[in-house]
């Protein structure tokens, strides 16, 4: 049972049995998420929150403007119950009372909550499911009859008929986040571009680290397309501070049968954009590399063994090895061939340099001080960002360098 801070036990409030009937009454007659918290609020003696697993606030009550912004900061004396419909997260409860409430009532309330979220919500989330298998289906040319798209999209409210274009936004969190945190990334990204472009359609493709959502967005021309697409990263730029994000962009196609071309032109634009550090990039912008895109779009598998004959070896050897030596070709190709120069970018010394460029080599087969080497190991670069694989990062820590770092049971050579 609490305790006072003197030590002393609170008892559990007895609740007022009217209280009860009033929530049943609010969650039978549809009345509506807002009315359902107030008559929480009244039986928990509490002020209470009720926010969507997007991390949507639904609903404030029994809150003053300076309890509400404590309730939703989640500072001291706030209780957070995950809501939970069989084996689903709906959404969160946050509540604030001077009393804890009897474990019984509370364990009430959350089970009546969850449900009205989950059945006023139901509509909703349905349809953005429906949305979400057209454009997954379109994007990976599943369908491919025009008037069927055009229609199908006329009936999740967007206009294809005048043309569109596709975006791809890629968000990975810098630290740990708490809710269901690629929902709300969703969520922002769809409330911001059904604003800046109606009819927007959305699927969403994530990974352990990275949510990925990519957006069929109609645009008559060009300059709309790139309108919502600046229109997006400034309001997630502000709303989204904790991630790290990417967005591509691709050109505006008339005939919406050739948007999974769209898409592959966002998402050879985001998988460049992140490798080389920008936060938007559209697909005419990404030079030389537009060259690769009906390789990576028709025949990913040549790119993939173009790759595994250049960078992989090298890759495989950082990742084993906590070395730098596709981060060292990167930067010798940057600099022109220039050791001094490579050395200076990586803060470390010349014979270092050149030992990890004889190591790339041995490794790969491929001089990087020869012409066609250089060639070779470029595309190679080239290949791997297209095809979104990281490059890896680590400590200049071979041997070479007087720090080596081998894996157990192998010695330095």
């Amino acid at each position: 049972m609490p305790t006072t801070s003197e030590g002393t036990e609170i008892p559990a409030k007895t609740e007022d049995p009217g209280l009860l009937d009033a929530l049943s009454d609010a969650v039978e007659s549809g009345a509506g998420l807002p009315a359902v918290a107030r008559a929480a609020a009244r039986l928990l003696s509490a002020s209470v929150a009720l926010i969507d697993r997007s991390s949507a606030v639904l609903a404030v009550a029994g809150a003053s403007p300076d309890q509400e912004q404590k309730l939703l900061s989640g500072g001291d004396g706030v209780t957070t119950v995950e809501l939970r419909v069989a084996d689903a997260a709906v959404g969160e409860l946050r509540y604030r009372a001077t009393v804890p409430p009897d474990p019984a009532i509370a364990r009430m309330v959350t089970t009546l909550l969850a449900l009205e979220l989950e059945r006023s919500r139901a509509p909703e989330w349905a349809s953005e499911e429906v949305a979400s298998v057209f454009v997954s289906a379109v994007l990976a040319r599943e369908v491919t009859d025009r008037g069927d798209i055009v229609a199908r999209a006329a009936e999740l409210g967007a206009d294809l008929d005048r043309g569109a274009g596709v975006l791809v936004l890629r968000a990975a969190p810098r630290a740990a986040q708490t809710g269901e945190w690629r929902e709300r990334v969703l969520t922002l990204t769809m409330r911001t571009l059904r604003s800046l472009a109606p009819g927007s359609l959305a699927t969403t493709d994530d990974s352990e680290v990275a949510a990925e959502v990519s957006v069929i967005v109609p645009a008559e021309d060009d300059e709309r397309l790139a309108r919502a697409a600046a229109g997006l990263v400034r309001e997630l730029d502000d709303s989204l501070s904790g991630f790290h994000m990417t967005t591509g962009r691709s050109r505006r196609c008339a005939d919406p049968v050739d948007l999974y071309r769209a898409g592959s032109e966002a998402r050879l634009a985001v998988n460049v954009g992140e490798a080389e550090g920008h936060s938007t990039l559209a697909f005419e912008d990404t030079g030389a590399y537009r060259l690769l895109l009906p390789a990576m779009s028709e025949d990913p598998g040549e790119l993939e063994r173009f790759y595994g004959e250049t960078i992989e070896p090298l890759a495989k050897y950082d990742e084993q090895y906590e070395t730098e030596l596709v981060a060292t070709v990167e930067a010798y190709l940057d600099n022109d061939g220039n050791v001094a120069a490579t050395a200076k970018q990586l803060f470390t010394h010349r014979h270092t340099v050149r030992y990890r460029l004889e190591r790339v080599r041995e490794l790969c087969g491929h001089d990087v001080s020869a012409t066609e080497g250089r060639e070779k190991l470029g595309l190679g670069l080239k290949a791997m960002r297209v095809l979104g694989i990281a490059s890896p990062r680590g400590p200049a820590l071979e041997p070479g360098a007087k720090g080596g770092k081998v894996t157990r049971g192998t010695s330095e050579e």
